[in-house]
C-alpha cells in the first residue's frame, strides 16, 4: 500500500521575518536558546553554504533551515565560548565570533536615563566603542531610533547586508544595541533602518559617531576616543581666570581649511598636527589670547564652512583623525591660548545619510515645515521641545567641552532659535503655546546647555551669536537670562562698519553711528565681532570696505583697529583681516600672505600685535570691559570734526588711559583733550607710526596735562591728532 508523499512543514515565520531584515527582535532567536530540552545556536548569514560551531576545537555542524537559505540551526553542547565557522558555495572559509552570544552592554541607569532623555553624557553609551564585553574584545553599537522596525549595523565587515548584524532594542527606551566581536578602529559603518511602514531607508551614519569617511563619502569609522594623554594641566587650572568678564580675551577667528594651504602637495589646507605648529606659534606670536574655530564637526559640504554639520560629534576627518585634533587643543593650551568651538545647534542639513526623518518620522527635526524648515539655508530645525533632541544637542555641548577639552563655544544663529517667525511672513509660522513669537523650547533648551556646561566643566565660556535686542543672553539663568558667558554685538559692528565705509567728508552726519554702542555696552557682556561674515558674499574684505586712495584705505583700517580695541568690550578679527588682506575670503585658497612682503600690509599685521599687546598688558582696556564704571566719555559730540575721546578705566590702581580718534584725513595740532589728573601722559600707541605704515605724526614722548579743566575733567593737554588715526594716552604715575 502506498503512502502519499509528506507536504513540506511550512517554513517558521518569525525565521522567514528574520531573514528578510524584518524582525525587531532579533536576538530571540539567533544565537543559543534551549529548544526541545537541548541548546541550539541559530545563524543568519546569507551567502554562506555551510556553518559550524567551533567549541574547543571541536566543529558542530549546523543545518540549513530548510526552505530559508542563509540560515542555519544545530545543537552545541557548551555555548558560553564558541566561534562560527562558516564556509561559501566556493570553498572559501573564514571563521568570526558570533554577536549573538552576548548579552545586553547598556545598564539599567543608563537605559532609564535615556527613556526620560536626561542622560547628559549620551556619547558614553550611544554610537560605537571599542571594548571589550564578556571576555571578547569588538565594538559595541548604540543608537537612538525609536519608530524603527528594524535596525542593523551594516559596513564592508558584512557586505552592507541589513540580514547579518539586527540590533537588540532596549524596551521603550528607543534604543537599539549590539556588540560585534573582532571589530574595531577604523571599521566603516552605517545604520540601515526599516521604518515602521515597512520601507528601507537610506543608509543612515551614526548620529553620536566619532569619526566619519572623507567627504564625500559619508559612512562613520569607528573611533576610540579614550585614553588620550593630556598634558594641559597648567592651563585648565587657570583657565577659569582667562575667559572671565574680567580678563582680556582677543579671539582670532579661523576656517582651517583655507587659512594656509600646502600648494605643493595640491593645495592641501593643513592637519591637525601641522596647525597644532603653524596655527598656534602665528596666534601666540600675535598676541591673540583665543582661537576660534569655524564648526569642525563633520560636514559633506566644503561650501557650507561647517555650518550644515552631520556628524556632531565627530572631528572632521578633513584635517586628521580626532586624537590629532586634540593635539591641536593640547598645543594651544601650552602656549596659553584657548580654544573657542563654532557649535551649530540651530540647524541640520537634509542630507539623506544624516539626521532627517532618520528612523523614517521628523524625529529630530519637527514635521510642520512651518516649524522645522529654514527657508534661508535650505536646512531642518531640530525639535527643541522633544526631550531626547534637547537632550542629544547639550550633551553634544558637554562633549566637546570634556572630552577635547575645548574652552568654549560660540552658538551660531542664536536669533533664529529664539524666534518662531524668524526670517517667515505673516501665516508662515505657528506661535507659540501663548501665542507669541518666542521658541520657548528652543529658549528653554539655551539656558538648560548653559547651565549644565557651566556647572558641569568650570572655566568655560559660551558666547552667543544674537542679533535682535532679546533681553539678557549673557545674564544668568537664576535671574531670569539665557545664561550665556557673552554675546556678539552685531549692532556695534553693522553701526561702525557702516561708518568706516563712508567717505570722510559725510561722517559728520553718521557721528552717532560711533556713539550709540555705548548707550547699550554694558546691558551684557559683549565681544565685538568683525567676523568671516563681514568679508563674503560679495562684501570684499576690510581693506576694500575703506574709502579713498591706498594711504587713506589703510590709515582708515588702522583707525578702525584702534577704534575697537580702544572700545570697551572682548574682541574677535576673523583670519586675513589682521594684514589688511586685499580679496574677499575664498574658502578653497589659502589667506594672501604674500602680502606681508608689502610694508603697508606688514604695518597693519604689525599694529595688531601690538593692540593686543597693549589691550593684554594694561588693565585699564580690559578690566571692566563689561561695567559701565570702566569708561567715561571725554567727547562724544565733536561731530563737525568727526573726533571721538574716552577714557577707559580699571581698578583704582590701574593707570587710566585715553583713547582719542581723529576719522578725518586732516592733522589737528593744539586739540585741547580733558583729563582726569595733571602730569605726564604717554604716547602709548599711534596707529599713524612709521612701524604701521602711518606718518609718523603724533605725540613722541607724550602730552604734560595742566590743571586746566576740560571737558568736565580737572585738567587738560594739547594733543595732536595725526589725520585718519587713534592715540592711546596712558597716565604716568611715578
Amino acid at each position: 500500500m502506498s503512502h502519499p508523499a509528506k507536504t513540506p512543514a511550512a517554513p517558521d515565520p518569525e525565521l522567514q521575518r528574520l531573514l528578510a531584515a524584518a524582525h525587531d527582535d532579533p536576538f530571540a532567536l539567533l544565537g543559543p536558546h534551549r529548544r526541545g530540552g537541548q541548546t541550539e545556536v541559530t545563524v543568519c548569514h546569507p551567502g554562506a553554504a555551510a556553518m559550524a560551531a567551533l567549541v574547543g576545537g571541536e566543529a558542530h555542524p549546523l543545518a540549513p533551515v530548510p526552505g530559508l537559505p542563509g540560515l542555519f540551526r544545530g545543537p552545541v553542547a557548551d555555548t558560553r565560548d564558541y566561534r562560527l565557522r562558516g564556509e561559501a558555495a566556493d570553498g572559501t572559509t573564514w571563521q568570526a565570533d558570533d554577536a549573538y552570544r552576548f548579552g545586553p552592554v547598556i545598564g539599567e541607569m543608563d537605559e532609564y536615563l535615556l527613556g526620560e532623555g536626561t542622560h547628559q553624557r549620551i556619547w558614553q553609551v550611544l554610537g560605537a566603542h571599542v571594548r571589550g564585553h564578556e571576555g571578547a574584545r569588538g565594538t559595541h553599537f548604540a543608537v537612538w531610533a525609536p519608530n524603527a522596525a528594524r535596525v542593523s549595523v551594516v559596513g564592508d565587515f558584512n557586505q552592507w547586508d541589513g540580514r547579518r548584524h539586527p540590533m537588540r532594542r532596549r524596551g521603550a527606551t528607543g534604543v537599539w544595541e549590539i556588540f560585534i566581536p573582532d571589530l574595531g578602529e577604523g571599521t566603516v559603518y552605517k545604520y540601515e533602518l526599516l521604518s515602521g511602514d515597512g520601507t528601507v531607508l537610506p543608509l543612515k551614519a551614526d548620529p553620536v559617531g566619532f569619526g566619519a569617511q572623507h567627504p564625500p563619502e559619508n559612512a562613520s569609522v569607528v573611533r576610540d576616543i579614550s585614553g588620550y594623554g593630556w598634558d594641559d594641566g597648567p592651563w585648565m587650572g587657570h583657565r577659569a581666570g582667562n575667559n572671565a568678564r574680567t580678563a582680556p580675551i582677543s579671539i582670532y577667528e579661523v576656517h582651517l581649511g583655507s587659512w594656509r594651504r600646502r600648494l605643493d602637495e595640491g593645495g592641501r589646507p593643513l592637519s591637525y598636527k601641522e596647525a597644532a605648529e603653524e596655527l598656534v606659534d602665528y596666534v601666540a606670536d600675535m598676541g591673540f589670547t583665543h582661537i576660534e574655530f569655524l564648526p569642525l564637526t563633520e560636514f559633506p559640504f566644503d561650501g557650507s564652512w561647517g555650518y550644515q554639520p552631520i556628524g556632531m560629534f565627530a572631528p572632521t576627518i578633513r584635517h586628521g583623525p580626532p586624537h590629532e585634533f586634540r593635539d591641536l587643543i593640547d598645543a594651544a593650551h601650552g602656549r596659553g591660548l584657548g580654544v573657542v568651538m563654532d557649535w551649530v545647534p540651530a540647524h541640520f542639513p537634509a542630507d539623506s545619510h544624516g539626521l532627517a526623518r532618520f528612523d523614517g518620522t521628523a524625529l529630530y527635526e519637527h514635521a510642520d515645515p512651518r516649524e522645522g524648515f529654514h527657508r534661508d539655508w535650505n536646512t531642518l530645525i531640530y525639535n527643541y521641545g522633544r526631550t531626547e533632541v534637547a537632550n542629544f544637542l547639550i550633551s553634544n555641548a558637554l562633549y566637546w567641552l570634556e572630552e577635547y577639552h575645548v574652552d568654549g563655544l560660540r552658538v551660531d544663529a542664536v536669533a533664529s532659535m529664539l524666534y518662531r517667525d524668524y526670517s517667515r511672513d505673516e501665516g508662515e509660522w505657528v506661535p507659540n503655546i501663548h501665542g507669541g513669537r518666542e521658541n520657548l523650547e528652543a529658549i528653554a533648551m539655551l539656558r538648560r546647555m548653559n547651565t549644565t556646561v557651566y556647572g558641569e566643566v568650570p572655566g568655560v565660556l559660551t558666547a552667543a551669536e544674537e542679533s535682535t535686542s532679546f533681553p539678557q543672553v549673557s545674564q544668568p539663568v537664576d535671574s531670569g537670562g539665557l545664561g550665556f558667558g557673552y554675546k556678539w554685538n552685531m549692532g556695534w559692528m553693522n553701526d561702525t562698519l557702516n561708518y568706516i565705509e563712508r567717505a570722510p567728508i559725510y561722517r559728520k552726519h553718521h557721528h552717532s553711528q560711533m556713539t550709540f554702542g555705548l548707550v547699550y555696552a554694558f546691558s551684557e557682556n559683549f565681544i565685538l565681532p568683525i567676523s568671516h561674515d563681514e568679508v563674503v558674499h560679495g562684501k570684499g574684505s576690510m581693506l576694500s570696505k575703506m574709502p579713498g586712495p591706498d594711504w587713506e584705505q589703510f590709515a582708515n583700517l588702522r583707525a578702525y583697529y584702534g577704534f575697537m580695541w580702544g572700545h570697551p568690550g572682548k574682541k574677535l578679527l576673523f583670519m586675513g583681516q589682521e594684514f589688511a588682506q586685499r580679496s574677499e575670503w575664498n574658502h578653497a585658497a589659502q589667506l594672501e600672505w604674500g602680502l606681508l612682503e608689502a610694508p603697508a600690509h606688514a604695518g597693519v599685521q604689525a599694529l595688531v600685535r601690538d593692540l593686543n599687546r597693549l589691550y593684554r598688558d594694561t588693565p585699564a582696556l580690559h578690566a571692566k570691559d563689561c561695567e559701565g564704571d570702566g569708561f567715561r566719555w571725554i567727547e562724544a559730540d565733536a561731530w563737525e570734526d568727526s573726533i571721538f575721546a574716552w577714557l577707559r578705566i580699571g581698578n583704582p590702581d590701574d593707570e587710566p588711559v585715553a583713547v582719542i580718534c581723529n576719522f578725518t584725513p586732516v592733522e589737528r595740532t593744539g586739540w585741547r583733550c580733558g583729563l582726569p589728573a595733571a602730569g605726564r601722559w604717554r604716547e602709548v600707541l599711534n596707529t599713524d607710526a612709521a612701524l604701521y605704515g602711518g606718518g609718523d605724526r603724533g605725540n613722541l614722548g607724550g602730552v604734560t596735562a595742566t590743571d586746566t579743566p576740560h571737558h568736565g575733567l580737572p585738567a587738560s593737554a594739547e594733543v595732536t591728532l595725526p589725520p585718519l588715526s587713534v592715540l592711546f594716552l596712558k597716565q604716568q604715575r611715578t
